[in-house]
Formats: structure tokens, C-alpha cells, sequence
């Protein structure tokens, strides 16, 4: 057996209980007040399946109704063997038809149960679905101004396990309500209209499960917002892990990854801890509550019958009635805390599913067909929210089809904005980018991204295989189209030499590849969809010199009628460029070909002697220092 001790030393014990009451921020108390509106909501999912939920109900109107037909059943059969005790005659006759009516009842609230869960729970996976769709779409079309603040493992979070606490109450929640609410109102009129002060007595139980309903339930409702923040730490503390494994394991940090695991952990266990005990007191409560009301009956109902003036018969049809209601009883505190997780998580996820992407298609957007690939900024400016100064400022360039651009400059200099800004990743704060002529905030952006590959230097690569991943933005490409895109990145060789050729896997993020012939495989991804405009961002950072020449060769003999913008430290990269801008700061400082920036004797040419001096690898920060 797999020994602990030594992580659960790593728990902290002094973490401190924040959870009472007493201890709720104002605004969070407050933000109680969403709750209804918050539940009608998730029950407003079911709309589509309206049938499915109208069914549903049904079959629970119907499970009520017959689990309620049995008490006045059992109650006859009572007083009926009671008399046979005192004699009477045909007792078995009338016993018989009892006693089968009983199994009858059985068998159809078994039907019923059956269809009603079923056809519940084929309504939480359709709402599921939706959902799960609805924020995977949503996630797809907001802007990089929102994947910048908020963490992956955050919304791993919230499309999963905040999914699936909406998904449960879609699935059952609503159920069990519906069940309880109909069983009490059909057991109330029944037992008033048999003996009204034996009812209330029976029913006093009510009252009391209501308030500690509501207490429970204000605050399972903020215990379950903080657990699941408290989850999305974990996610996102186990996603850096696995995505940084190398780099933990580079400096010898796995204790340090464990201790802050440990206490994030730690903090997640009380909570829950927390949850357990408010669930495990408040069920305990409301079953006393109801055991209370039950020997009452008992002992009042016990004399009557004593007394003559109630029947053994009607004393067993209220026992049996309020035996029938203990199951939904206990039931009520899954269904505060179903309802509880449900709030806090259809929240987290409205949040996301709700928001509207900063970038969008305008409304008179039109399509862009045939893009020659003239591309210009005419004095662009931007600036990231929050973020100071301008990243970019009055940048005015242009590079039309059979062009080089190439842009230099230290890092933090915009060049990477820069190229961020011609997909509209990221909108300008003044100025205007214009593709052949059209301001590129008046194209779709489907058409516009289609005109336009960026070759980020974030190199990313999917764990499928090699020309899936050259073929990504052209899924009906052949073969011949992506061994030429491989071929003009030169990574064709590498890639016909593999096991399976072309349709090898190459690993999560291109794990079985050198970091050269990932670079070289996602240029020819860009090369594949055949851009009017290619962006390589510092994407031959990893390629040898020998290399670097012969991809910048054949770039320019494949897009001899495409524009093709190069950004990158090595200047080398850059010698045969029709035109270079050098950036400092977000400005042009200066511009003009290879030998024209060398003749300048300024920045560039400062940075070229280094290089040519044996100063390879010299970053454009260290040289500009």
C-alpha cells in the first residue's frame, strides 16, 4: 500500500477558518440576492426540450400521485384486518383485491421513477452539451485582451467541473423540487380533508425544514463560490506544472511545487470540510424536525385511537403518508446544496459565456476575395489596457506583393504588437490599417485571417500528426499542397524520414521534434493557407545560419507575388529585405534597405558590426545597452 505520510506532512494546520458567518464580507452576503434569478436561469436552459421537461414532469405528477395512493390503500387494508380479528365474515375477498391494487401501485411508480429520471437526466446531458459548446464557442471568439488576464487553468475550471454542477441540477435538481413541492401539497389536502388537526399536526415539521433550509442554503451558497475558486487554484497550479515540468525539474523545484500544491490543497479540504459539516448538521436538523412531528402523530394519533374517536386505519394512513415524505425530507438538503453549487457555478460560467468580445465583425463588414497583400499602418498607435504608455505610436509603413518588410528591435520595443495588430488580434487606439486599400476593421474577420498567417514565435504545434498540423488552416489540402509548404520551409526531408512519414504524431506542443524543425514545421503551416500576407515573427530564432539561408531563399522565391513581413533579432535574417524599420519604444527611429541603415551608421549599423564582428547571438537588448 502507497505510503502518504510524507504529503500529508505538507499540509498546513494553521490555515485559518474564515467560514462563519460572522466572517462573510458585505458584498458577498449581498450577492445572496442572485439566486433566484441565477436558478431560473440555468432552469431557463431547458427550453429546447420543452417536450423532454413536459414529460419529465409528468412522470413526476404521476410518481406523486400513485406514491400517495398508497397510505388511504394501507389504511383500508388495516381497518379490514382489524375487523377479520373481530370476526368478520369475507375477509379474504375484500384483503385480495387490496393487496393486489398495493403491487399494481408499485409496479406503475416504478414505471414512472424510471421514465422520470430518465428522461431528467437526457435533459441535463442535452443542457450539458449546450452549454459546454455555448463557452468552448465564446472562448473561441474573445479577444487576447482577455485570454491575457485570465489563466487557462481557470477556465479549464469553469468549463468542467462549474459545467457539471449546472449540469447536475439541470439533471435532477429541478426533479427532486418539483417532486417535493407536489408530494407535500397533494399529502396536505389529503390529510386536511381526513382529519385537519391531525394534518397540521403532522405537517408541523415544515416551518422548521424551511428555515433551516434557507439558513443552510445562504451559506452553502458562498461556501461553494469560494470552492470552486478554491479548484481553480489547483487547475491552474497542476496546468503551469505539467506545461513547465522541464523548467520545474531544470532547478530542482518539486518541493516547492508540492509545498504550494500542498497548501493550495489544504485550503480546498477545509472547505469542503466546511461544506460537509453545514450539510451533515443541517440533514440532521431537518430529520429530527421530522421525527419529531412522526412521534407526535404517533402519540396523539395512539390516543385517539384509544380513546375511540380515530380509526387504527386513519392513524396508518397518516404514518404511511408522512413515511412516504421522509425520503423528499432528507432529500431537501441535496437539493440546497444542488441548488447552491448550481448558482456559484452557472455564475462562473455566465461570466465568460456572457461577455462580448472586444473584437468583433462590424456591421457593414464585407468579405475580403482575392487579397493582393498591399498592407499598410498609416500612423498607428496602441496601447494595452492598464498598461502605461503607448506600445505603439505613430507607426506609418507599408509592404506590398513580392515585398520584404523586415522590423528590428529590443524587446518590449512593439514589434510583436506590431504584427499582433494586421489580424486584428488587437484593435488600434488611433491611426488605421488598411489591406489593398480597405480599412481592415471593415472585413470580416474569417476573411481577414485567411489573407493574413502570423507565425507567432510562441511555436505551438498540435499532438497529432505532421500534416494535419501543416494542413491545419487547410483541412482539404492533398499531399502534394502540404509537401510543398513542408518543402519551402525546409522540414519535407526531416518530416519523409520519420516513422510514418507525414502522418506521424509529433507529440504534445511538438515534444518530439528540435526546436529548429518545430519553428520550420509552423512556417510551413503559414506557407499552406497561402496568405496574401505572412508574418514571421522571430520564427527562425532557432535555425542555424546555413539554415536561416536557404528557408530565406526559398521563402522569397514562393511568395514572389505575396507580401511577407519579418521580424527578428538576428539580423542576418534581414539582409535581403526591401525595406527594414527599426523600433525603440513603440517609434520608428529609423528605416531604409540593408545598405542604406549600414551607410546611416546609427542603431542598425551599430548592431550589424557587432554581429559581423563574431558577436553572434549578441541579443538586440545587449547590443542596444
Amino acid at each position: 500500500m502507497a505510503d502518504f505520510s510524507a504529503f500529508r506532512t505538507r499540509v498546513p494546520r494553521d490555515l485559518p477558518d474564515r467560514l462563519t458567518m460572522a466572517a462573510l464580507a458585505p458584498d458577498e452576503v449581498v450577492d445572496l440576492a442572485s439566486l433566484p434569478t441565477t436558478l431560473w436561469r440555468i432552469v431557463g436552459l431547458t427550453r429546447p426540450y420543452r417536450r423532454l421537461v413536459t414529460l419529465a414532469t409528468l412522470a413526476t405528477l404521476g410518481t406523486s400521485a400513485v406514491s400517495l395512493a398508497l397510505p388511504p390503500l394501507l389504511g383500508r387494508a388495516v381497518d379490514v384486518a382489524r375487523a377479520a380479528h373481530g370476526g368478520g365474515a369475507g375477509i379474504a375477498h375484500k384483503l385480495l383485491p387490496l393487496a393486489l391494487g398495493v403491487v399494481a401501485l408499485g409496479l406503475v411508480r416504478g414505471l414512472l421513477s424510471m421514465a422520470m429520471w430518465f428522461l431528467g437526466e437526457k435533459v441535463g446531458q442535452n443542457v450539458g452539451y449546450d452549454l459546454r459548446m455555448a463557452f468552448f464557442a465564446r472562448l473561441q471568439v474573445l479577444g487576447f485582451d482577455f485570454h491575457d488576464r485570465v489563466h487557462t487553468g481557470e477556465l479549464i475550471t469553469r468549463g468542467m467541473l462549474d459545467l457539471e454542477g449546472v449540469r447536475g441540477f439541470v439533471e435532477q435538481g429541478w426533479q427532486r423540487i418539483v417532486l417535493l413541492l407536489l408530494l407535500v401539497s397533494i399529502a396536505t389536502i389529503q390529510m386536511l380533508r381526513l382529519d385537519p388537526g391531525m394534518a397540521l399536526l403532522a405537517l408541523s415539521f415544515v416551518p422548521v425544514v424551511g428555515w433551516l433550509a434557507a439558513r443552510t442554503g445562504l451559506r452553502m451558497r458562498i461556501v461553494w463560490a469560494r470552492l470552486q475558486e478554491r479548484n481553480a487554484d489547483l487547475t491552474r497550479i497542476m496546468e503551469e506544472n505539467l506545461q513547465g515540468v522541464r523548467v520545474v525539474r531544470a532547478f530542482a523545484a518539486q518541493d516547492f511545487e508540492l509545498d504550494r500544491f500542498a497548501h493550495a490543497s489544504a485550503q480546498t479540504l477545509r472547505l469542503a470540510n466546511y461544506r460537509i459539516r453545514q450539510r451533515s448538521a443541517g440533514l440532521t436538523a431537518m430529520q429530527t424536525a421530522f421525527l419529531a412531528a412522526l412521534g407526535l402523530v404517533l402519540w396523539i394519533g395512539g390516543t385517539r385511537v384509544a380513546a375511540g374517536s380515530m380509526s387504527v386505519g386513519t392513524l396508518t394512513q397518516f404514518l404511511a403518508t408522512m413515511t412516504i415524505l421522509q425520503a423528499p425530507v432528507r432529500q431537501i438538503i441535496m437539493i440546497v446544496n444542488a441548488s447552491a453549487r448550481a448558482a456559484s457555478s452557472a455564475e462562473r460560467l455566465f461570466a465568460v459565456i456572457d461577455r462580448v468580445p472586444q473584437i468583433a465583425d462590424r456591421a457593414q463588414a464585407r468579405d475580403l476575395r482575392h487579397a493582393r497583400g498591399e498592407l499598410r499602418f498609416d500612423n498607428v498607435s496602441f496601447r494595452y489596457p492598464g498598461a502605461g504608455p503607448d506600445a505603439l505610436h505613430a507607426i506609418s509603413l507599408s509592404v506590398g506583393p513580392g515585398q520584404v518588410l523586415g522590423v528590428v528591435g529590443a524587446p518590449g520595443a512593439g514589434k510583436s504588437t506590431l504584427a499582433h495588430l494586421i489580424p486584428r488580434f488587437y484593435e488600434p487606439s488611433s491611426g488605421r490599417i488598411t489591406l489593398d486599400g480597405v480599412d481592415i476593421g471593415d472585413l470580416t474577420l474569417a476573411s481577414l485571417r485567411r489573407a493574413v498567417s502570423v507565425v507567432a514565435q510562441d511555436v505551438f504545434l498540435f499532438d497529432t500528426a505532421a500534416a494535419d498540423n501543416i494542413a491545419y488552416a487547410v483541412p482539404d489540402a492533398d499531399d502534394t499542397h502540404i509537401a510543398e509548404a513542408a518543402e519551402a520551409a525546409r522540414i519535407h526531408s526531416h518530416i519523409a524520414a520519420m516513422a510514418d512519414g507525414y502522418a506521424t504524431r509529433v507529440g504534445e506542443r511538438g515534444v518530439g521534434l528540435s526546436g529548429g524543425q518545430r519553428q520550420r514545421m509552423t512556417i510551413a503551416r503559414g506557407l499552406a493557407a497561402e496568405p496574401a500576407v505572412l508574418v514571421l515573427d522571430d520564427s527562425l530564432s532557432a535555425l542555424d545560419t546555413a539554415t536561416e539561408e536557404q528557408l530565406r531563399h526559398a521563402l522569397r522565391q514562393s511568395r514572389r507575388d505575396k507580401a511577407t513581413i519579418v521580424i527578428a533579432h538576428r539580423l542576418s535574417a534581414l539582409a535581403d529585405a526591401d525595406e527594414i524599420v527599426v523600433l525603440d519604444h513603440g517609434r520608428i527611429v529609423e528605416r531604409g534597405r540593408h545598405a542604406d541603415l549600414i551607410a546611416q551608421d546609427g542603431a542598425y549599423a551599430r548592431l550589424w558590426d557587432l554581429q559581423q564582428r563574431g558577436a553572434q547571438g549578441v541579443s538586440i537588448a545587449e547590443a542596444a545597452a
